[in-house]
């Protein structure tokens, strides 16, 4: 299966470029949706301005996730008026998107270093969620994180859903570790190519160019053209 990381990165950018970067991220989970590719987002540097985000990283999984990850690789332009300056007269606004390459993992995920313990719900319903202990406390023992859910009246429930919060807070905790890089990218603005832009955006509504394809297009001209290639 397929994993991919996408960091969007206004790099120096004006509050326009972060505003930028919080509406990509968007628009990538509202297209992933139609997908059958699972995401989490890893982080995000909040921008000054309400709204906008310096930087963020999704974590993309599933089997089309790098034919993806292609379409939105690059340089993303929005050609519009600053929300924030309405006498500026500069109309186009950069951002970028890159692969983040973290090959070794912080820690080595393995099901014995997990840890459970059922402990007695608190909070609404009376007496009888305190008589049965469905919550579940979960360690990741050589990273110390710890996470407990209650929200299942399922013990089994719980636990499982204990395990997918701990394995998201240490990708969480990997991309923590590696966060010198991420803001070093993030902040380098002249890694940020403002000509030929993989995807243009205009106006408020951050509607997409009319002669753009869209991801299953693209997905099937990709495999036409292998396919072609093979054959030849």
């Amino acid at each position: 299966m397929e994993t991919i990381i996408l960091q969007i990165t206004s790099g120096r950018g004006p509050a326009e470029c972060c505003w930028v970067v919080a509406r990509v991220l968007k628009y990538i989970i509202d297209e992933v949706k139609r997908t059958d590719i699972n995401y989490s987002i890893m982080h995000r540097e909040k921008g000054i301005e309400n709204g906008t985000l310096y930087s963020a990283s999704i974590h993309l999984k599933g089997k089309n996730a790098d034919c993806f990850a292609k379409q939105w690789i690059g340089t993303i332009q929005w050609v519009g008026q600053s929300q924030f300056r309405k006498h500026h007269k500069r109309k186009n606004w950069f951002v970028a998107i890159n692969e983040i390459n973290i090959k070794n993992n912080t820690f080595n995920v393995r099901d014995k270093d997990f840890s459970y313990q059922a402990i007695r719900s608190g909070g609404p319903g009376g007496q009888h969620v305190n008589k049965v202990s469905t919550a579940i406390r979960a360690k990741h023992n050589p990273s110390g994180l710890n996470v407990m859910v209650s929200e299942s009246r399922s013990q089994l429930q719980n636990k499982k859903l204990a395990k997918i919060r701990l394995l998201e807070m240490i990708k969480l905790e990997e991309i923590n570790v590696h966060k010198s890089k991420l803001q070093a990218e993030w902040k380098n603005h002249s890694e940020i190519q403002r000509g030929n832009p993989v995807r243009t955006f205009y106006g408020s509504d951050f509607k997409v160019r009319k002669d753009e394809t869209n991801y299953k297009q693209k997905r099937r001209s990709l495999k036409h053209n292998l396919k072609r290639e093979l054959l030849e």
